[in-house]
């Protein structure tokens, strides 16, 4: 979007029309209220930007089927220029006429029709600027089907417009729907306004509307239409007196019939703009940060790079653009109803005077109708920004230009530099209704993507501190290494053929996060639907699962205006999380990834593990959909957001982590019920602190070793040139298939070895790095290191003593695993057991010459309440090669 500058914000609000209370849908469900089907039209037109238009913001629901839309405002308009009853002079009135049509012609490419210009619509900035507003009405209401009032001015009307009108009025039968409006009627509003600009007056005043019209219909009979409307408002001599090129103009304009009259791209090269059209560039649309292009082809530096920092008393907060401010502005305490309600627009009446004077059962009223004419106020109110400048005025003007190879601190610098520090650890909540945060935290981020790919690094870094919300789609983008065009490649693939799959997505839509106003719209539906079939089609291999639209909810609710950026996430997000889970035959993959999470619950948390293990409430029955999902099914969309923050600095395994830290916080309950209760309670799951939830699983991932999690399953390895270009820093979301393989790396084994395995193995790598063994660093990786100098893990050999004393692993313990237990299943006394318990709730690893002798010594260690118990994959014989291990030096 454009910077604010010197344009305001304005909002103004109308009703949508009710819908009768008993009507269904032919699916059975209740019709989807006119206001969200407003809503969602309405999304398209953020996108409609050009300097002739006043660019769309935002637009809020109230009671009763009540919208108010934020929009770009200015306080001047042609209307202004009227006041002096004066003809305005002819060289402004072809410039005027120009940029107008440069904005209608910029609509008509969008598919869209303005149908209520007039004096007040045709705004004017601080340079005289012609700027269009309330062009997206006529659309955003489905050409006024979804409104109770009619859309334009009558003076404006086009004479077709006006025709249909009386059709459906005088034929209450005539149940066809009127075509939509051509580009056509907008070029004979603009020729009214041209004229009455000319004459310096108001056309067709003090007289009845139906007169109105009735006189525009009967322009039809006569030959010259401007000639008639002089003598009609005695200004014959002005319009006499007018150039040719203007007279020629206002002709064009004021065509009766509509297949004579020329469209606002042919005006554009008229004639009769010869000389005015040089002095206009044609505008380009900057390009988006996904695409071919190169972004900064069009930027234009002055000569004098000095110019560019002159000092003055500027307002930096302008220079922001308008959806931020207005985002900063609703931050500050902005209320838009409060706004409106204080200038009068909204007015509320007692409730005993709105009480209907008949009731029926199946709740239609009679009486007490609805007074047509607070449908639509055509009034802008526009919202003061004191009170968000009164909240920032503490923000020095350095910090909307952070220095981004700054090394000293990742945060702007501010007057109040010290709360800005504390506000960081706040809880995230507070952070993301904190207004002054939010600013430093958007330009920061805004500056960094605007440097995507190149500062893709610091993104990610930042991203582990906080996403702010409103540039999360595109930070979510670049978390996912999104790059090149995306849009031709969705473009390119075919969304409308049939195929098998569109009766189960037709099914799932309706079904998925419809509490949402945006997704629960007829658009929203429409861009599912793409979303999700352009999957279906450009995945052969794969399948439509059930739960997919879940996925694809969180990425089409960022980017709503973007289709080919939300399904470009989707796709790259379902190979990193969800590898294969979507063929035909997921069962192996489905229960690979089960048994591993069951791992990780025996792992982290064994007395839960036991106790579900004891019931039989296995992963199979609740977690599926958490997974199949990643947890979209089972939350709702703003705690999904808080989430995948956190998910997409990841790795694959770490909705495992994710998993873990849910369950725990259901653990009391979870142990203190059977099997049937806790059945109940995952049906209906409890409320779930994210923040905390986000909290703890960063703190399991940090104690889960990488190959804890290995799948078989899971992603191939990615070639080196295809690292997402994450370097070192990115050691928590590389993945352990990624990194190089050796003889030391975790072997693949059968699923049913596996599910018979309660705790998870890990490789003799992740063992020697966790150990800090010396001697192998050329197969060391990133680990994270603990700044306590104690020892994180705890080596249990379970050979015989001979073994073990012919050579162990340096800082072992040695524990034979025939005399380790005694009948009660108990650990034997002696010093090695007492070493053992000292060391619990760190990682213990089991190391043993057979494997299955491994797997039940951890079994017995997580009956036994120990967490973290995991064993060596392969054994000591994976270690024998290495040359770390430690002979004991024979007694004498």
């Amino acid at each position: 979007m454009f910077p604010l500058k010197d344009a305001h914000l304005g909002a103004h609000t109308f009703f949508a029309s009710a819908l009768p209370h008993d009507v269904c849908g032919s699916n059975g469900l209740p019709l989807t209220p006119n206001s969200i089907r407003i809503l969602g039209r309405f999304q398209i037109l953020k996108t409609v930007i050009h300097p002739r238009l006043c660019q769309y913001v935002d637009i809020s629901r109230g009671k009763h089927e009540r919208l108010v839309v934020v929009a770009e405002h200015y306080e001047n308009c042609l209307e202004d220029l009227l006041k002096q009853r004066e003809p305005v002079s002819h060289l402004k009135v072809l410039h005027i006429a120009y940029q107008v049509l440069e904005g209608l012609e910029y609509m008509n490419k969008h598919g869209m029709v303005h149908r209520a210009l007039g004096l007040r619509n045709i705004l004017l900035d601080r340079l005289g600027s012609v700027k269009l507003a309330k062009f997206g009405l006529y659309h955003m209401t489905d050409h006024g089907e979804d409104v109770d009032f009619p859309i334009g001015y009558p003076s404006y009307l086009a004479p077709e417009v006006i025709a249909q009108g009386f059709v459906h009025s005088n034929d209450p039968t005539y149940s066809e729907k009127p075509p939509p409006s051509s580009p056509k009627v907008d070029v004979w509003s603009l020729g009214m306004i041209l004229f009455e600009l000319c004459v310096g007056r108001r056309l067709l005043q003090n007289i009845e509307i139906s007169e109105k019209l009735k006189f525009i219909l009967t322009l039809g009979y006569v030959d010259d239409i401007v000639t008639v409307l002089a003598e009609e408002h005695g200004c014959l001599e002005l319009i006499k007196e007018l150039p040719g090129s203007v007279l020629n103009l206002l002709k064009k304009c004021l065509t009766f019939l509509p297949s004579k009259r020329l469209t606002p791209a042919e005006l554009l090269i008229d004639m009769v703009f010869v000389e005015i059209a040089p002095i206009y560039k044609p505008f380009r649309k900057p390009v988006g940060l996904f695409s071919s292009s190169l972004r900064c082809m069009d930027l234009n530096l002055p000569e004098d790079i000095s110019e560019l920092c002159k000092e003055g008393e500027e307002d930096c907060l302008t220079e922001r653009s308008i959806d931020e401010v207005y985002y900063l502005w609703c931050l500050a305490g902005g209320d838009l109803e409060k706004e409106l309600t204080n200038k009068g627009i909204i007015q509320s009446k007692p409730p005993v005077c709105t009480l209907p004077n008949f009731l029926l059962e199946d709740g239609e009223v009679f009486g007490q109708g609805r007074d047509r004419s607070f449908l639509l106020d055509d009034t802008t109110v526009t919202l003061s920004l004191c009170q968000l400048k009164n909240r920032l005025k503490d923000v020095s003007g350095e910090a909307y230009y952070p220095l981004l190879e700054d090394e000293q601190s990742n945060l702007p610098q501010s007057n109040n530099t010290n709360e800005l520090t504390a506000a960081v650890n706040l809880p995230l909540i507070i952070r993301e209704r904190d207004t002054e945060y939010q600013l430093h935290r958007i330009i920061l981020f805004d500056r960094l993507l605007k440097a995507y790919p190149f500062k893709k690094n610091q993104i990610w870094k930042e991203a582990r501190i906080d996403i702010p919300p409103l540039l999360r789609g595109l930070t979510w983008a670049a978390l996912l290494g999104i790059e090149g065009d995306i849009q031709a490649k969705y473009d390119a693939i075919d969304k409308d053929t049939p195929i098998p799959t569109d009766r189960q997505i037709e099914v799932d839509i309706p079904r998925c996060h419809q509490y949402d106003e945006l997704l629960s719209s007829p658009e929203g539906h429409v861009k599912f639907r793409r979303v999700l079939k352009a999957w279906v089609v450009s995945h052969p291999d794969l399948v439509y699962w059930q739960g997919l639209d879940s996925l694809c909810a969180p990425f089409l609710y960022l980017n709503f205006n973007n289709e080919a950026l939300a399904y470009a996430c989707m796709s790259s997000f379902i190979p990193k999380y969800l590898y294969n889970f979507f063929l035909k035959d997921n069962s192996h993959v489905i229960q690979e990834y089960l048994t591993v999470f069951s791992q990780m619950i025996a792992f982290h948390d064994p007395e839960l593990s036991n106790h579900l293990n004891e019931i039989g409430f296995i992963p199979d029955l609740y977690a599926i959909p958490w997974f199949l999902t990643m947890f979209t099914h089972v939350f709702p969309l703003h705690k999904i957001f808080h989430l995948w923050d956190t998910l997409l600095l990841g790795n694959s395994s770490f909705p495992f982590c994710i998993g873990v830290a849910i369950l725990q916080q259901l653990r009391d309950r979870l142990l203190a019920n059977g099997f049937n209760e806790c059945i109940l309670l995952f049906s209906d799951l409890p409320e779930i602190d994210i923040e905390r939830c986000v909290r703890e699983s960063i703190n399991l991932f940090c104690w889960t070793p990488k190959s804890a999690t290995y799948r078989q399953h899971a992603q191939t390895p990615k070639p080196p040139s295809d690292n997402n270009g994450f370097n070192k820093s990115s050691y928590f979301s590389a993945d352990y298939q990624d990194l190089p393989k050796t003889d030391l790396s975790r072997e693949p084994i059968k699923l049913n070895e596996l599910k018979a395995e309660v705790t998870p193995r890990i490789s003799a790598e992740d063992l020697i790095d966790l150990c800090e063994l010396s001697g192998l660093s050329h197969l060391k990786t990133p680990t994270k290191k603990t700044k306590s100098g104690k020892p994180k893990i705890l080596v249990v050999d379970i050979r015989n003593s001979e073994d073990f004393n012919r050579g162990h692993i340096s800082g072992s313990i040695n524990i034979p695993y025939s005399t380790a237990f005694g009948q009660d299943r108990e650990l034997i006394q002696c010093p090695n057991t007492a070493t053992l318990q000292s060391f619990k709730g760190r990682v213990i690893v089991v190391v043993s010459q057979a494997m299955k002798s491994a797997a039940i010594f951890a079994e017995h260690l997580v009956k036994l309440k120990y967490p973290r118990v995991c064993i060596l994959d392969g054994g000591i014989n994976k270690m024998k090669p290495t040359g770390l291990l430690t002979v004991l030096s024979p007694q004498i």
